[in-house]
């Protein structure tokens, strides 16, 4: 089972994401700060990381970064979430080492989609990101 990092301020947004990604059969980590998603992606090793841009403390550009600079985690695949548009957010996510750009609010099947197909990266052999093979 993969294990997906949720990141967002929004108890709405992390019960709906929380719910969606279960129902998909993935094991589910909360953050609600850029600092938490940090302490969790080092401590979890999570198979993928949804990252809201805009947080409280550290915003999601910057805990990518960090994430990203965090031995053994460089590779994990990262999705941006934001309400705005990818136009306008879209550059800064990528610079900062997202690797796909999702908009809020979520649509489900395109999403689920797009996980599917950035855990299927690490497939067949072990990914590299968590040393665990994965399933999509």
């Amino acid at each position: 089972m993969s294990r997906i990092l949720c990141v967002d301020d929004n108890d709405h947004n992390l019960f709906m994401l929380d719910t969606l990604l279960k129902r998909a059969g993935f094991e589910v980590i909360e953050a609600r700060t850029g600092e938490e998603a940090v302490v969790l992606a080092v401590t979890q090793r999570p198979d993928l990381v949804l990252m809201d841009l805009t947080l409280p403390g550290i915003d999601g550009c910057e805990a990518t970064r960090q994430i990203r600079a965090a031995p053994g985690l460089g590779d994990i695949p990262i999705i941006a979430l934001s309400g705005h548009a990818e136009e306008d957010k879209g550059a800064a996510a990528r610079e900062a080492g997202c690797d796909s750009y999702a908009r809020k609010p979520i649509r489900v099947r395109p999403l689920l989609t797009l996980i599917n197909s950035m855990l299927s990266r690490c497939t067949p052999a072990p990914c590299v990101a968590t040393g665990r093979g994965v399933s999509p």
